[in-house]
């Protein structure tokens, strides 16, 4: 392999100064908006400051954006330091970078060692940085077993220029054992086959310490093609080594929450629909008895939210009990995942073992309350519970903290008045009331969670007016006034189906933040 300065090629020219100070005062600027990033991400404001002391417990994205900014900082911090050597450029004293055949520098040659490399400052600069003497160059002459190491070479190795150079021979017992082999492999290719070098490889310091290095070298052929010396560059890129380490274990460590949250996300899902009722249509209670009068048309709906992410704990059900009355019911539990959908089945399922039992609903609300306040792990929640009677027409309800039921009679719709009740949860041994209401045949009943619609959203719905008619009472749920204006919707719709769907037409497109259910009883004729 030729020399890098073959007797036929001409040396290169220095680059224009005007330009390198164009890419240095670049390279300054992309480094003061990326400090401006750092910040942002949670990161310190520059080198050397103390890191952020909440930065520790910060989520796996933050680390990761973190990590990524550190990365960018070293790479910039590297390229404004390799610019600044580049326009520092040889000394004028400096001989030719690499001597002739027939004039091989010896021991005591007066070149300055690792000036050939640009590595070397200039008397009359600023002393480098620290990120500067990352970078160290040397020359292993072979003919006379001379060494010439550049002073920032020695501060890689963590020697003083007393010490004095590491032979070939010497340096493969300074790396960590895993990688002597590799590096002494490589020196072989070098110097008998010709093949440059370009490896890394971790050495072990005098204190202790294991630093990372890259090193890339050549050996230098004499006019008969033997190898005359070695020549490298090596450059400590340990910093830039744990700052990837750190992007990879904060990318490993956020894919491995991803993929957490999507087994838990799927696990609450199959539980929910698992639990929920799978109806596809409406349901007829009594089950097929067409000569009932008051029998019951249902249809319920699950309304996802906007983000599809959350699964909640969130239940409607409609059950025929075995006095020939109906279980409506429906209710909310805070969180989300398996640990809400977990929570929403036992309450569900104590619901509909309470009511098989013929337990009314202010005792059954009563009941789960206890239940929710002893669990092994308290949340709060909202149910309402209702019983109807279809040879009566009489509907008994209680809530606990619930929106109220929905009846919409003659084309226009109003709020039934809520019996007292706190929210599940809250309080030991709270007592709830229960009304009665009586309906008749062509009523609409609406059972709703209280997803639909964010409870600050109380704009009038879709095709409402003020005095139309529609309640503006204060404190009135924003799904529950969104849903009273579709009171003429309902009048014309044919069955409970045809219900769910103007409301899954109307809470399509708005922006919840939570999921939500919805459960629709029509009173037959």
């Amino acid at each position: 392999m030729a020399s890098h300065l073959h007797a036929d090629r001409s040396a290169p020219q220095p680059p224009d100064p005007g330009t390198l100070d164009a890419l240095i005062s670049q390279a300054r600027t992309l480094r003061g908006r990326l400090d401006a990033v750092r910040r942002g991400a949670g990161g310190s404001a520059g080198r050397g400051t103390e890191p952020d002391p909440g930065v520790a417990g910060a989520d796996p994205r933050t680390r990761w954006q973190r990590a990524l900014c550190e990365l960018a900082v070293h790479q910039l911090d590297d390229l404004g330091s390799q610019l600044d050597q580049l326009r520092a450029g040889m000394p004028p004293e400096a001989p030719r970078a690499w001597p002739s055949a027939d004039q091989p520098p010896g021991p005591t040659s007066e070149r300055t060692p690792g000036a050939a490399y640009g590595t070397h400052p200039s008397p009359d600069r600023e002393r480098p940085s620290e990120l500067v003497g990352r970078v160290g160059s040397a020359e292993w002459n072979l003919l006379t077993d001379g060494v010439a190491w550049s002073p920032e070479l020695f501060r890689i190795f963590g020697r003083t220029e007393e010490d004095g150079p590491l032979t070939l021979d010497e340096l493969p017992s300074w790396v960590v054992p895993e990688d002597q082999t590799a590096l002494a492999t490589a020196f072989t290719d070098c110097l008998v086959d010709g093949r440059a070098i370009d490896r890394e490889f971790r050495l072990v310091r005098p204190d202790g310490s294991v630093r990372t290095v890259h090193m890339v070298g050549e050996p230098v052929l004499d006019d008969d093609g033997g190898t005359a010396s070695m020549w490298a560059v090596v450059r400590d890129v340990s910093e830039l080594r744990r700052s990837e380490h750190a992007v990879h274990e904060s990318r490993d460590h956020l894919q491995r929450e991803r993929h957490i949250a999507q087994t838990e996300r799927r696990l609450a899902v199959e539980l929910q629909e698992a639990v929920l009722p799978p109806w596809r249509g409406s349901l007829r209670f009594p089950h097929g008895d067409e000569r009932v009068t008051g029998a019951l048309d249902l249809a319920a709906h699950y309304l996802p939210s906007a983000s599809s992410a959350l699964i909640g704990g969130d239940w409607y059900d409609a059950m025929e009990l075995p006095d020939g009355a109906t279980l409506l019911t429906a209710g909310d539990l805070t969180g989300h995942g398996v640990t809400a959908t977990s929570g929403m089945a036992m309450l569900l399922g104590a619901v509909r073992g309470m009511a098989l039992a013929g337990v009314r609903p202010d005792a059954l609300i009563e009941h789960l309350n206890q239940l929710l306040d002893s669990s092994a792990q308290p949340s709060l929640g909202s149910a309402l519970c209702c019983r109807y009677e279809p040879r009566s027409c009489t509907l008994t309800w209680a809530q606990a903290g619930h929106p109220a039921p929905l009846l919409f009679r003659d084309g226009a719709g109003r709020v039934l008045r809520r019996p007292e009740g706190v929210l599940l949860g809250v309080t030991s041994g709270a007592t709830y009331e229960q009304r009665t209401e009586r309906l008749r045949p062509g009523d609409l009943l609406v059972l709703h969670t209280d997803g639909l619609a964010p409870d600050d959203a109380q704009e009038a719905p879709t095709g409402a007016e003020p005095g139309d008619g529609v309640p503006r009472k204060p404190g009135l749920h924003a799904g529950s006034a969104r849903m009273l204006g579709l009171a003429a919707r309902f009048a014309t719709a044919g069955s409970a189906q045809e219900c769910v769907r103007v409301v899954a037409e109307e809470f399509a497109d708005r922006e919840r933040e939570d999921d939500a259910c919805v459960l629709v009883a029509r009173v037959t004729p």
